[in-house]
Parts: C-alpha cells; sequence; structure tokens
C-alpha cells in the first residue's frame, strides 16, 4: 500500500514517514526543498514525478505549513484516483476539510486528522489523534487508519471540524497566546530571566520552563496556529479579562478580586484534583533536587539532556541550580536543568563500560559439598566489583579448587577489593591458596 506525503521532508512529514515506513508502507516523500538525501537517510522513495505519485497512490497525506495547506490541497486534490485518501494534518481543520470536500473527484475519500504531539516524540504510544470524519466521505480508509493509530497505543478522539477549531482556539491559541505573552512582557519590562531563577519558587521555575520552550519552538508555526479563525473571540475575552483584573488592582479592590477568582473557581470545576496533580509535578522536580542534596559527598553520575556525555564524581556541592561533581582533583560545574541523574542500575553499567576497570585473580579451595556457582554469585554482589568468572577448576582427591578472576571498577582501590573479597570467602569456610 502505498502513501505519498506531501511535505515529508520536513519534521512532521518525516516523523510520519518513518510511522507508515514501520508498519509496512511503501513511503514516497515529497518537499518544495527537492531534498533527496532525506528521503535517502529515511530509505523512502522521492517523488521525482509528483503528479504520477499522486495519481498512484493509495494515500495522500499533507503535511505542509497552515498558510498553505489549502492552496496544496486545491493543487492536489483533482489529481487523486478514485478509492484514494486525501488527509490533512493541520491543528485547524474546517478550511482544510471544506477545500479537500470542494477539490476531489467522486470516489475520493478525505479525512481530517491533528495528531496532539511534535515530531520530538519518540513513539505514538500513549499521544492523542483527533480525527474529524465526514459521513459519507470515509466508509473505507477511516476504519483502517483509526485501526493503525490506536492498535499502537495512540488516544483517538474524534469530533467534527467546527467543534475542533473552537476547542483548539483556547487548548493551543490562548495557551500559547498566554506564554508568549509572558515572554513578551520580560523583554518590554527588560528583565533579567536568568537572574530570576535565583529567587523561583517551583510554580514560577515551571511556568518558565514551559515559556521558554515555546519560545523556542518554530515562530511560523505558531504564528499560523494563531490565525485560527476561532481565535480571535479567545483573544477578545483573554484582554477583557486581563483589563478587569488590572483595573481592580488600580483600585485596590480586594474584594472584587476575591469574588473574580473565586467565580473563575467554579467554573473551573475540580480544582482539588488539579492542585494533586500539580503538587505531583513540583514533586518530581523538587525530588531530584532533594537527591543530589542527599548526595553531597557520595559517588554520582548525570547525564547531560542534550550531549548525553555522562558526568561522574564526587558530589561536592548543590546549590538551587547548579551541582558541582569532583573526580580527580577537578570539579566541573552543571546547571541541574540540563542534566538528569542516574540511578543506582544506570550509573553500574556507565561504570563496567567506561571506567579502566582492573582484574584480579584469587583461587581458593571450597568446602566440601559447596557450589562454586553460588560462592561465585555470593563475590559478585562484594562492593567494587564488576564482574566474576570462573577460569580454572581442579578436582583432587574430594578437594575442589577454583579460580576466580574478578573484575575491578577503575575507581576502587584494587588491593582493597580483593582484600574484602578474600576475607568473605575465609567467612563462608574457603581456603585462599
Amino acid at each position: 500500500m502505498k502513501i505519498l506525503i506531501i511535505g515529508g521532508t520536513g519534521e512532521t512529514g518525516r516523523w510520519f514517514a518513518k510511522f507508515y515506513k514501520k508498519h509496512g508502507f511503501d513511503v514516497v516523500i515529497w518537499g518544495v526543498n527537492k531534498r533527496k538525501d532525506i528521503a535517502q537517510e529515511l530509505g523512502v522513495q522521492f517523488a521525482d514525478d509528483l503528479d504520477n505519485e499522486i495519481k498512484t497512490s493509495g494515500i495522500v497525506m499533507v503535511s505542509v505549513p497552515i498558510n498553505i495547506t489549502e492552496k496544496t490541497i486545491q493543487e492536489i486534490a483533482p489529481k487523486l484516483k478514485a478509492g484514494s485518501l486525501l488527509m490533512d494534518i493541520t491543528s485547524i481543520k474546517t478550511g482544510p476539510l471544506e477545500a479537500m470536500l470542494k477539490y476531489t473527484p467522486p470516489g475520493v475519500e478525505v479525512l481530517g486528522t491533528h495528531p496532539m504531539f511534535g515530531p520530538s516524540i519518540p513513539d505514538i504510544r500513549g499521544q492523542i489523534v483527533i480525527f474529524t470524519p465526514v459521513e459519507g466521505r470515509c466508509q473505507r480508509w477511516f476504519p483502517i487508519i483509526r485501526s493503525l493509530y490506536g492498535d499502537n497505543g495512540a488516544h483517538i478522539e474524534i469530533m467534527d471540524a467546527a467543534q475542533h477549531d473552537k476547542m483548539m482556539a483556547v487548548i493551543q491559541g490562548l495557551t500559547h497566546f498566554a506564554y508568549i505573552s509572558i515572554g513578551a512582557v520580560f523583554r518590554e519590562l527588560e528583565f533579567d530571566v536568568a537572574k530570576s531563577r535565583r529567587f523561583m519558587s517551583p510554580m514560577y521555575d515551571i511556568m518558565l520552563d514551559l515559556v521558554g520552550r515555546i519560545l523556542g519552538q518554530n515562530p511560523y508555526l505558531y504564528a499560523m496556529i494563531q490565525m485560527n479563525p476561532e481565535v480571535a473571540r479567545v483573544h477578545k475575552a483573554y484582554i477583557a479579562q486581563c483589563n478587569l483584573m488590572a483595573d481592580i488592582v488600580k483600585k485596590k479592590d480586594i474584594e472584587g478580586f476575591v469574588s473574580l477568582m473565586k467565580k473563575a473557581a467554579v467554573h473551573f470545576g475540580d480544582t482539588e484534583s488539579a492542585l494533586r496533580r500539580s503538587e505531583k509535578l513540583i514533586g518530581t522536580k523538587i525530588a531530584e533536587h532533594e537527591e543530589l542534596v542527599r548526595s553531597i559527598g557520595g559517588e554520582r553520575a548525570l547525564s547531560h539532556i542534550y550531549s548525553g556525555v555522562v558526568h561522574f564524581g564526587s558530589v561536592k556541592k548543590v546549590t538551587p541550580r547548579t551541582v558541582i561533581l569532583e573526580r580527580g582533583g577537578r570539579t566541573t560545574e552543571l546547571l541541574i536543568e540540563n542534566v538528569r541523574l542516574l540511578n543506582e542500575k544506570e550509573l553500574y553499567a556507565w561504570k563496567a563500560a567506561n571506567l579502566k576497570n582492573v582484574t584480579r585473580d584469587i583461587s581458593v579451595i571450597i568446602p566440601a559439598g559447596s557450589d562454586m556457582e553460588i560462592i561465585k554469585n555470593i563475590i559478585s554482589s562484594s562492593e567494587g566489583v564488576v564482574s566474576v568468572k570462573i577460569i580454572d577448576v581442579y578436582n583432587k582427591q574430594n578437594t575442589q579448587s577454583v579460580t576466580y578472576r574478578l573484575t575491578i571498577f577503575g575507581d576502587n582501590d584494587a588491593a582493597s577489593v580483593q582484600e574484602g573479597v578474600e576475607k568473605l570467602l575465609r567467612g563462608i569456610g574457603c581456603t585462599i591458596r
């Protein structure tokens, strides 16, 4: 089954190219930038003859910027063959769906789709996908696409295009508008955002990260999301409420402010659940910091979120924003927001793979009736030991001699680890040879 992705050289198009290829589709991509190298990298075809690929594809997906989606649909829709499917993946549904219905020939099915995730996610599992099917225009293909996404763990929601756009005007339009406006206020006030982190509360910290996350994205995408026709009324209501609150504060009307906040809370509904969920989020953020504080003087490893480099050493100092590791007399200061604390299992695996570990052989006579494999497992649990192998076994006159080869972490004193293992072996009745 062939799927052609118009805009398949873009980030979102590439994500879907990989998704459909993984599930057995013959994937062809096309992009105005003619990036054939991207097709080669993905292991799919590039549409050199776009018109021919449109005519011979079972599915044509439109993955282009919102502002050119309808124009793209107008150009390609008349070329689709009967029995095929035309689908879009934009965050506005009314205009694109009307264009698909208007320009596709009879017998071509259409499906509005809005994946509520970006191309950075590794898998569709747990993600929300919204479909806006039109009755009588997607009998064959909608069940197939819905099953493909649902069977791979996506959460499916179905609504009509108008309802979708009204919902997204708040979910995306209002949210982005509010956070971007906060960022713009920082600029207008010449506010030192970096310095403010020294005094932040957990809620401010989380809010700041969300503002920064959005400001760091493609501004054209966010501009196009604001072009949803339903957003205008949302902006109007938002600005009116901001002005009302500002006026109440200006008048020092405490009761007026309390009344406004109480009414908003009543309309919001279950604020207690929201409080619990937000406390869980704050708790997660605080927990790692507390773990670092408890680790002062101890050995930990931190993985840099962006580079993947693991920094290993003794935790020297922890501040609200930074952690200092010491190793071999040298210190490294890291921003806590940029690193992830490795757990004990991850640290063990990293040390085994990256430290210059050393080996020591210990030969022992084990007690009659003892199991040398069980003894090996006991040695393996010793502190500082990476692994243990049996390299020699000698049996004579009811006496069994075994040589164990220990691999010891390179940051440990090998002699001390060996001494500890020998003490352990003597304690369980073995005789060191």
